[in-house]
């Protein structure tokens, strides 16, 4: 095992940079200053709301328990995924690091986000049960 330089220390902090500008490019969200599109394009969604979620009145054709289903769908299914992946790389089926590293937040990301909505929905339905009647 090699000692730590600062030059290594360097030379890899820029290595990552670069291979963290090519996932960004690859993903299309480089330039894009907009860190809503980063999220977007993490999950997979347009506009900051999970596929199915945007739009309102006549032409949502789902209600919203189907589409609050759908989105917890989407999120069990990116952290299964990044499961597998994991797996694959612990028994050396693959040695795409970046790859498994992408799952694992794409994975962290909808589950943030879904913790999110679910602790707006409970402070929508406190606020409701607490108003007089």
């Amino acid at each position: 095992m090699s000692t730590i330089t600062p030059n290594s220390l360097m030379n890899l902090r820029s290595q990552i940079l670069q291979q963290n500008a090519a996932l960004q490019k690859a993903a299309g969200v480089a330039g894009s200053g907009n860190p809503a599109g980063a999220v977007d394009a993490v999950l997979g969604t347009s506009g900051g709301a999970p596929s199915g979620v945007a739009g309102t009145g006549a032409a949502q054709s789902s209600d919203f328990g189907s589409a609050l289903k759908d989105a917890l769908g989407k999120v069990n299914d990116l952290q299964n995924q990044s499961n597998d992946m994991q797996d694959q790389y612990e028994r050396g089926e693959t040695t795409d690091i970046a790859g498994v590293m992408l799952a694992r937040e794409k994975a962290s990301v909808g589950f943030e986000a879904t913790l999110q909505v679910r602790n707006k929905l409970l402070s929508a339905y406190k606020d409701i049960m607490s108003m007089p009647v």
